[in-house]
């Protein structure tokens, strides 16, 4: 005869959201195997969990449900009428969630198929090349394609959605996006051996520098933003080009001094194709900055460039 605690502990819990009164999958798959092998002890080794667990799983679920699932008695133990069909809705269930986990994969399998780089000129043409040879290492069925422009440009593509990563020079996070310090850098004077500042003997003032007609990056370009803030204002450009390669080749020409990153000039540097004019009074140091949408921190493969780029 049952009591009046055997009851209690079978009745329905109606109150809270549908996660506190359906079991989980965990619980709705031992029932699956309970039914599939005929005993608590099978389904439990089936599952890899201890028979313990099972039973515990299994009590709990009953107090969930508000009735008796599995007859336990020292020949073994069997669905009751209400297990039995709770078990064909569990079957149901867990189809389902099956169907689920496919499609989510299906998901993950396309987000992972390829990555959208937005990256400013400095950084995809001197520090990318690198960490996409590293990724392509890892993920060598992931597509890559990089987008190279000033920092303004990257953080539209973000936020048009037409990038998935984006890498920025600047002093500051553009609005919308999230970031991290991946490196630092820092910008130097640099001019052909030809030009009159190659001879100099004493360091450029920061303000001969302001007010001196150089090669320039275009308005939006971090390189630029940093310059202009360092100076508090610059001359009208001598040339503006739209790259950092094209500003290096006019100051080796000879065209006029520029201001430019370590790592774009290192190798004419260590050649006497530009010399390094020293400059008093202004900090040229800047971070190199990894972006992303506010709220939505990289995953898959963009996840593992970032992690590439810190490494």
């Amino acid at each position: 005869m049952s009591t009046r605690d055997d009851h209690a502990e079978h009745r329905p819990v109606t109150a809270g959201t549908l996660a506190h009164r359906v079991p989980d999958l965990g619980g709705l798959e031992l029932l699956l195997a309970v039914a599939r092998v005929g005993s608590l002890g099978g389904a439990a080794r089936e599952l890899g969990i201890t028979q313990p667990a099972a039973s515990s799983r299994v009590r709990s679920m009953e107090r969930q449900l508000g009735v008796a699932l599995v007859d336990r008695s020292p020949r073994g133990s069997r669905l009751t009428d209400a297990g039995a069909l709770v078990t064909d809705w569990a079957r149901r269930i867990v189809e389902a969630a099956e169907a689920f986990d496919v499609g989510a994969q299906a998901l993950r399998d396309r987000r992972d198929s390829r990555l959208r780089v937005a990256a400013s000129m400095t950084i995809a043409e001197y520090l990318l090349p690198g960490w996409l040879l590293a990724l392509r290492a890892q993920r060598p069925d992931t597509a890559v394609s990089l987008l190279a422009g000033n920092s303004a440009t990257v953080a539209q593509r973000l936020l048009a959605d037409e990038a998935d990563m984006g890498f920025v020079e600047g002093l500051t996070v553009p609005t919308g996006l999230d970031s991290v310090v991946i490196a630092h850098d820092r910008l130097v004077v640099v001019t052909a051996p030809s030009h009159a500042w190659a001879r100099r003997r004493r360091p450029l003032a920061a303000e001969e520098l302001a007010a001196t007609s150089l090669i320039l990056r275009e308005k939006g370009s971090g390189t630029r933003q940093v310059l202009d803030t360092a100076l508090g204002g610059l001359a009208r450009p001598l040339i503006e080009l739209s790259s950092t390669t094209a500003v290096k080749a006019a100051a080796v020409s000879g065209a006029g001094p520029a201001v430019l990153s370590e790592l774009a000039v290192r190798e004419e540097l260590a050649m006497r194709r530009l010399i390094r004019v020293p400059v008093d009074g202004i900090a040229l140091a800047r971070e190199l900055r990894a972006v992303w949408p506010t709220g939505h921190r990289p995953t898959g493969p963009a996840r593992d460039l970032l992690t590439l780029t810190r490494g």
